[in-house]
């Protein structure tokens, strides 16, 4: 599901789009984890080359593989590499499994898995968010996709003809979640992210504000 920053960029016309920092690209994302189990893979290899380097290097293929199927546009080849780099990876490499357990649920929006990526990222953040000494940054970019997940159920049940009540909560935990990450670039000087998160926030009261009938008349965000 295209990210909606690039949504709104497209559709700034059309009120209820929120605009969200673009997210890096797939495969620069796979590159970024690869290079967190590099260490890993030194001290495998320093100790004696066995399972464990095999592993690794199993795990790293299949991440190349599933940044290769994104952006071959085959997000369902890509959530299999997923689980397979997932599966290939030891239990030390914690934060490498949260990252590809983020990027995995970013790819089950593409791939109408929504319900199922925001019941994950729900669980991710509520881990992250009270862990102590949890990466920042990665509760950070947890937080976001979250965020856009609860935006896109909101459309979608809004769309279904769900009652005020039944989605009103849905597009709140949104809002609170673009507040703060706005709040948290702000404190940090990070003012251009601030910004896109400030109208992530707008962007989201406008979709609860908005009509039913105007609604109906959007196009649907989509990859």
């Amino acid at each position: 599901m295209r990210s909606p920053a690039v949504v709104y960029r497209k559709y700034t016309e059309f009120a209820g789009y929120p605009r969200i920092r673009t997210s890096v690209c797939p495969m620069r994302n796979i590159l970024i984890i690869l290079w967190l189990l590099v260490p890993v893979a030194v001290a495998a290899y320093h100790f004696g080359p066995g399972q464990e380097k095999v592993t690794l290097d199993e795990a790293g293929l299949a991440m190349k593989s599933a940044g290769r199927a994104m952006e071959e546009g085959d997000p369902l080849e890509a959530l299999e590499r997923f689980d397979e780099a997932i599966e290939k990876l030891p239990d030390t490499e914690r934060g490498a499994i949260r990252r590809l357990t983020l990027e995995k649920a970013k790819v089950q929006m593409q791939a109408k898995q929504l319900p199922q990526a925001n019941e994950v990222l729900k669980g991710m953040l509520d881990e992250l968010a009270t862990e102590k000494g949890a990466d920042p940054q990665l509760l950070a970019d947890t937080r976001e996709a979250y965020a856009n997940s609860q935006y896109y159920m909101t459309w979608l049940m809004r769309l279904e003809g769900l009652p005020r009540e039944a989605w009103e909560p849905e597009i709140e935990v949104s809002r609170q979640n673009y507040r703060l990450l706005a709040e948290n670039a702000v404190a940090k000087g990070q003012s251009e992210i601030a910004k896109n998160y400030q109208e992530s926030l707008e962007a989201s009261i406008r979709l609860a504000r908005l009509d039913l009938t105007e609604l109906q008349g959007l196009p649907l965000p989509s990859q």
